[in-house]
């Protein structure tokens, strides 16, 4: 029997509803849609919250190209939107994330000011470290606060300016450079990266808290949004460093940024004072390495432990990590961005260039959003 004209037309029109139907699951189905974890992070898609897929897809075939990269992920209204990963690694794969653990030490300090372990950001740093011989040192580092280190404004040496880095490298016991390293300009006045001052922000929480760093950690922030850390090294009094090397997955990262972005909260606890969080984004050096160094995120800045710039017309805050491990806040856009990388030696001297190319990379895409 043929079919009658009518009954064809049905048909076409059944197959084109069809065609256009599979076409688009074809091109919704994204390789870096993220998959729905029980991990405390809510899934949604770069469309229901605004996002331009294309814009997204472009920048994750950037990354394709890199081969430093572990991972990259979009967090929009407090939803996981994109997520992939990269050079053999996995969801669950935690790496080091270098620096950025000093923006974890930052959110440590809040808490133990709150919970009165520390008395203020005024309290002193000789206050804990009563083995070091302060009268015959310079007299300037009696003056050394709290908030002086958190702003990376100690006057202890940038290591990496004045060539401190091969010491603190060569040694797994950090304390008595307080007294060895000299003062390269009075406290507060000017800032100097340090990753010794970091560390030993870590050791004024373990030891005001009269507790280990992790456990403190665990403790106070980790336990509650379901963050774990496999590995954590600790120098050679059992000190966790502060200055870096925590491994974190990348959702954890996620989780991290989203409780700054929020103020502090996490699932309506108010995990770190919203009032450290507003203190903690202040700007306290706005001259850091004095030129511009990147060319998608600039005029850097910093406040307490956190780095700031801009990235198109977007003002960014974000911890930032050796071989371009990065946690990135952009408050008008209500998005988090998370990138993971290979965490080369800090004499190797391609690190920078491999860096530079992940940190650049996301800058891009937040000037195209």
């Amino acid at each position: 029997m043929i079919p009658g004209k009518r009954y064809l037309n049905i048909l076409m029109i059944a197959a084109t509803l069809l065609l256009c139907y599979c076409t688009e699951k074809k091109e919704e189905a994204y390789s870096w849609q993220p998959s729905v974890m029980n991990d405390g992070l809510q899934v949604s898609s770069a469309k229901e919250q605004g996002m331009d897929p294309i814009t997204i897809s472009n920048t994750y075939e950037e990354a394709k190209k890199l081969d430093n990269i572990f991972s990259l992920l979009i967090l929009k209204n407090r939803y996981l939107i994109a997520e992939q990963y990269f050079n053999g690694q996995s969801v669950f794969d935690a790496s080091s994330t270098a620096s950025v653990t000093k923006s974890i030490i930052s959110a440590l300090a809040g808490i133990a000011i709150k919970e009165k372990y520390i008395t203020g950001t005024d309290q002193k740093l000789k206050d804990f470290f009563t083995e070091i011989d302060w009268e015959s040192t310079d007299s300037r580092k009696s003056e050394i606060t709290v908030q002086h280190m958190l702003q990376m404004r100690s006057g202890y040496p940038w290591e990496e300016v004045y060539g401190y880095l091969e010491t603190l490298s060569g040694s797994s016991n950090w304390i008595p450079f307080l007294s060895q390293f000299p003062l390269i300009n009075p406290p507060g006045t000017k800032f100097g990266y340090s990753n010794f001052t970091a560390h030993i922000m870590a050791i004024i929480i373990a030891r005001s808290s009269k507790q280990s760093l992790m456990s403190f950690a665990s403790n106070y922030l980790f336990d509650d949004m379901g963050i774990s850390v496999p590995y954590w090294p600790a120098d050679a009094n059992g000190y966790y460093y502060g200055s870096g090397d925590i491994y974190m997955t990348p959702r954890s990262l996620a989780k991290f940024g989203q409780l700054y972005l929020d103020n502090g909260a996490w699932n309506d606890n108010q995990i770190i004072p919203s009032e450290w969080v507003n203190a903690s984004f202040q700007i306290y050096s706005s001259s850091t390495y004095g030129r511009e160094i990147l060319t998608n995120i600039r005029t850097l800045k910093y406040g307490y432990l956190w780095w700031s710039g801009t990235s198109g017309s977007h003002q960014i805050w974000f911890a930032w990590g050796h071989g371009g491990q990065m946690v990135v806040l952009i408050h008008d856009l209500n998005m988090v961005v998370v990138a993971t990388a290979l965490c080369p030696s800090i004499f190797d001297p391609d690190a920078w260039p491999k860096s530079k190319a992940v940190m650049e990379l996301v800058g891009r895409l937040i000037t195209k959003i």
